[in-house]
């Protein structure tokens, strides 16, 4: 998944707004951005926070600048140790070509520190928002690891997972009764990228998904199958 031939499979799929989430880390984000400068793709700039408790959050922001400020509080709330690349393969930066600049030896596969209340305030305190990721999956969601959706936590969204068709979402999980719902492709490989939520709003911007996920001003979510 190089830069190049991720702007190149979202044209082809018609999708005109991805967001990058790596895990625990954003180094790649702007090599994404920088390939897919005039492509018609905008790209939001991200990450996937795994919090203390070992659920995930999507965290996005306008800006590089904005992202790389909320990694500097991510590496430092993870265990000192390095990646071990016969477990976990290499992490790999690269430029918007996809050429090789670095290897980020650091242990990303792995809990930080924050409680999932600290990565909400956080991200939000920097002009973010964050969104639940996956919570019908069994393992690192924050109905798998806690049961519950927390009290007054300052979500923009929560995310369903392909295993979960939209209109049986709160069926199945009461807790979400309420609640924002996306979906989205969580994609590891270019053969995972889908197009299966349209989202109307005037410009690709934090400020706009969070009008368009409360429905807010003539914005909206449509979720696809």
């Amino acid at each position: 998944m190089i830069p190049p031939l991720i702007t190149r499979r979202a044209r082809e799929l018609g999708l005109e707004l991805i967001a990058i989430t790596d895990h625990n880390s954003a180094e790649n984000v702007e090599a994404v951005q920088l390939a897919a400068k005039g492509s018609g793709v905008a790209v939001l700039a991200g990450m996937e926070v795994q919090t203390r408790e070992e659920a995930h959050i999507v965290c996005l922001f306008d800006t590089v600048a904005q992202v790389l400020a909320w990694q500097e509080t991510v590496y430092a709330s993870l265990p000192p140790l390095k990646n071990r690349e016969e477990v976990f393969g290499a992490q790999f930066v690269v430029d918007e070509t996809g050429d090789y600049r670095r290897t980020n030896e650091r242990l990303l596969l792995a809990s930080t520190a924050l409680p999932v209340e600290e990565v909400v305030a956080g991200v939000g305190a920097l002009g973010g928002l964050c969104i639940a990721a996956h919570v019908d999956r069994q393992a690192y969601s924050l109905l798998a690891n806690l049961g519950f959706i927390p009290a007054g936590l300052a979500l923009a969204a929560v995310e369903i997972s392909r295993l979960t068709p939209p209109e049986e979402a709160t069926v199945r999980y009461p807790q979400l009764r309420g609640w924002p719902l996306i979906t989205s492709g969580d994609a590891h490989r270019l053969s995972e990228m889908r197009a299966n939520m349209l989202v109307t709003c005037c410009q690709p911007s934090v400020s706009e998904l969070q009008l368009a996920f409360r429905g807010e001003g003539g914005r909206k979510v449509k979720l696809f199958p």
